[in-house]
């Protein structure tokens, strides 16, 4: 009697912050990919971590432009919260970035994706056998992470406008010690204080420079000027000291790996 091997079931996770192309994206997977189970549509890269991390999908499919933490951050976290998934970026980005990509080991979609391009990513991630290489993923990020802005691209804040009680308060986006969301708002917390600005974590997201303010857990983004140290802990979780203010701030064991080399 012949012994039969049962089918590899793959897994997938989908992080793009624009809900039509994401879900766009997902329609095209279904359909090059039937098999496919889609464990997680993340709308941000925060989320994508936090999917990574539960779900050690077998894939990725990660946007570059995301608010947040971008696809290069995610895959970056990826690397050490799910070391054994492929990373597919889906990117807009001109003919420098995709020259990076076809020097590398890592798969992409441009945008718009096309059936056939997204059928032959299909084709080389079922034939892979061995895990992401660690170091081509590395060298990669390294040189995506040099690209010039988007075109289009909006400026970051510089300040902004915040209610303390009765009192409106204008405050400078380098003085701000950290972000936390509070239910639908967004608490701004500096040396001096706290304040209430009315709009929500995600929407404040997009405008913030991603090179100075990360987030550290679902409801925090922190300013990197603000930390004295970072501690972790025995089960992977850190503690952000601040420089200026006496509470810590915890960070979600996925999002350490941002840290790493701090």
């Amino acid at each position: 009697m012949t012994e039969t091997h049962p089918t590899k079931t793959w897994t997938c996770v989908v992080a793009e912050d624009e809900a039509l192309l994401r879900q766009a994206l997902v329609a095209e997977l279904k359909r090059a990919w039937p098999a496919l189970q889609v464990l997680a549509e993340c709308e941000d890269g925060a989320s994508a971590v936090e999917a990574l991390a539960e779900h050690q999908p077998d894939v990725a499919f990660l946007d570059i432009r995301m608010p947040g933490l971008t696809g290069l951050e995610v895959a970056q976290v990826a690397a050490e919260a799910s070391p054994r998934t492929q990373i597919v970026f889906v990117t807009a980005y001109d003919q420098y970035a995709i020259d990076a990509f076809e020097r590398g080991a890592i798969d992409y979609l441009l945008k718009p994706v096309k059936p056939e391009r997204l059928a032959a990513t299909v084709e080389r991630l079922q034939a892979r056998d061995a895990l992401p290489d660690a170091a081509s993923l590395a060298a990669l990020l390294d040189k995506l992470g040099a690209l010039p802005k988007q075109a289009g691209a909006v400026e970051p804040l510089t300040w902004l406008t915040a209610s303390a009680g009765r009192e409106t308060k204008l405050i400078l986006i380098d003085d701000v010690a950290y972000f936390r969301a509070d239910q639908k708002y967004t608490t701004v917390v500096t040396a001096d204080g706290e304040a209430l600005l009315r709009s929500s974590l995600r929407e404040l997201l997009p405008r913030l420079d991603g090179t100075l303010f990360k987030q550290i857990h679902r409801s925090t983004i922190v300013n990197l000027k603000a930390i004295a140290g970072i501690v972790r802990d025995d089960s992977g979780r850190g503690t952000v000291r601040l420089k200026q203010r006496p509470e810590t701030l915890i960070v979600s064991q996925p999002f350490m790996a941002l840290f790493k080399h701090m």
